[in-house]
């Protein structure tokens, strides 16, 4: 559980982008330890890799967009989720488009593409990160937290003035089992109306009910209807975790959100980064954890008193 991975065997997939309607073709590379997980544009040859991490955003219009130089790589948070959910912490991934595709609009596809490569544990412990104080940010419409907590926990709420969504909760301590029974195959949503008028602009040319939830004034539009009756909230707990994978290492923590999104999301673990105070970096090496400094320099982990850290798997 504490050591670092990556995916088994290359793979390769085919699949509609949902903002330019086209099919794009994508592959995910093992990578070594340390390396983290990194975009790179086949259709762009010569051009940098793009890094998954907090400074990496260039964009949360939509979508979390990451970029550097020029080049940009968008939709990455479901693909970044199935990531974090099935224990990804280094992998290669290439495409021939600026987005990531779209799938069915969850994170289950992914989690099943990766499953089947196979994942492979590597010799090197996770960094995690301990969060010791709160930090928090908010704007005019939702506010987003990281509290201390033994676990990484995750409350959720949302509320739509939609009737057929209303005020939705979840809460959840994240495993990669729980994530994977409950979380993974909650769809992106949208209204109709506004599927209509991005489509007009040219966006979310690849949208469809294939890929989304997609709501008229009164009743669901897609025939199949909902895979969990709070699939919506589900939803935004996998925006989320993908969102916060972006930290590049485990958080033992407790996010609690309302009505946040990528742009808070972000903003929060950019506000973590700048309170290096509040939170330390530990890893689990030789039957106990210890502070994340050198290993020849390690010493044992004397965790908060409102922090005790989970035994080893």
């Amino acid at each position: 559980m504490y050591v670092q991975k990556t995916i088994g065997k290359e793979i390769s997939c085919k699949s509609v982008g949902l903002h330019s309607g086209r099919k794009i073709n994508m592959t995910i590379r093992p990578a070594g330890v340390d390396e983290g997980i990194v975009f790179y544009r086949s259709d762009q040859p010569g051009s940098d890799g793009i890094k998954a991490e907090p400074l990496s955003v260039s964009d949360t219009t939509l979508a979390t967009t990451l970029g550097t130089n020029g080049t940009r790589i968008s939709t990455v948070e479901h693909l970044l989720s199935a990531c974090f959910g099935m224990g990804i912490d280094n992998a290669i991934i290439e495409t021939d488009s600026f987005e990531i595709p779209i799938m069915d609009g969850s994170s289950l596809p992914f989690v099943n593409f990766l499953k089947n490569a196979g994942i492979k544990s590597q010799d090197k412990p996770k960094r995690c990160v301990v969060i010791k104080e709160p930090v928090s940010v908010s704007d005019d419409e939702g506010h987003a937290a990281l509290l201390p907590s033994p676990e990484f926990r995750i409350t959720y709420d949302i509320d739509f003035s939609h009737p057929l969504i209303g005020r939705q909760s979840c809460d959840m301590v994240f495993s990669p089992e729980a994530y994977e029974r409950d979380i993974c195959a909650a769809r992106t949503f949208g209204f109709l109306h506004e599927v209509e008028y991005l489509q007009a602009r040219g966006l979310a040319l690849g949208g469809s009910l294939r890929n989304a939830i997609v709501l008229g004034e009164e009743k669901i539009i897609n025939k199949e209807g909902l895979r969990f009756p709070d699939e919506f909230v589900k939803h935004k707990v996998l925006d989320a975790i993908g969102d916060l994978s972006l930290l590049g290492m485990p958080i033992i923590g407790h996010f609690v959100a309302y009505r946040s999104g990528h742009r808070l999301n972000n903003l929060l673990l950019k506000t973590l980064l700048e309170h290096r105070e509040r939170w330390e970096m530990v890893h689990y090496f030789n039957g106990q954890w210890e502070l994340f400094d050198d290993i020849i320099d390690a010493r044992p982990y004397d965790s908060p008193d409102e922090v005790s850290l989970p035994a080893a798997d």
